[in-house]
């Protein structure tokens, strides 16, 4: 089923403003890719690599919290795998709370330039600008391989 594509956000007056709609942009889009897809296929490898649908957003869900929270991950291929008692809307909820909870760090970075408030213990702290186009870039990359797998899916289409 195709849905009218939303266009990218044409917003904000500053570098920061302009950044942080890109990303919750990207954000919604991933997530509702994932929103009520259907299992078992929604953990179904589709492509050779074992890429899941449901596994990209538990990726997600560990990068926001590693960049902007400063959470440890000690094994990131383990983070493209949901568990399996894992439902689509407790993934999809997950996500959507470390998305908050990065938001509310980066409500209080004023500056830019300035290291992320909480990096992850023993490694040197990336500029918040960093983190922003990191995350972009991330959760783009991964927006793509969810359109592609959804569409292989159902044919879900659109963002």
């Amino acid at each position: 089923m195709a849905t009218r594509d939303t266009p990218p956000p044409r917003t904000g007056t500053s570098e920061a403003e302009t950044l942080r709609a890109f990303l919750d942009y990207l954000r919604t889009s991933v997530a509702a890719k994932v929103d009520g897809a259907p299992e078992p296929e929604v953990r179904t490898a589709a492509v050779r690599s074992g890429t899941n649908l449901l596994g990209l957003l538990n990726h997600l869900t560990y990068v926001e919290r590693a960049i902007f929270l400063g959470e440890r991950v000690a094994d990131w291929q383990a983070t493209f795998r949901a568990a399996p008692e894992d439902s689509v809307a407790e993934v999809v909820a997950r996500y959507r709370t470390a998305v908050e909870s990065a938001n509310a760090v980066l409500d209080g970075c004023a500056d830019l330039a300035a290291p992320v408030p909480r990096p992850q213990p023993g490694k040197p702290a990336p500029s918040v600008r960093w983190a922003l186009a990191h995350m972009i870039e991330e959760t783009g990359r991964h927006a793509g391989h969810a359109d592609i797998l959804r569409e292989l899916i159902d044919g879900s289409t659109g963002r």
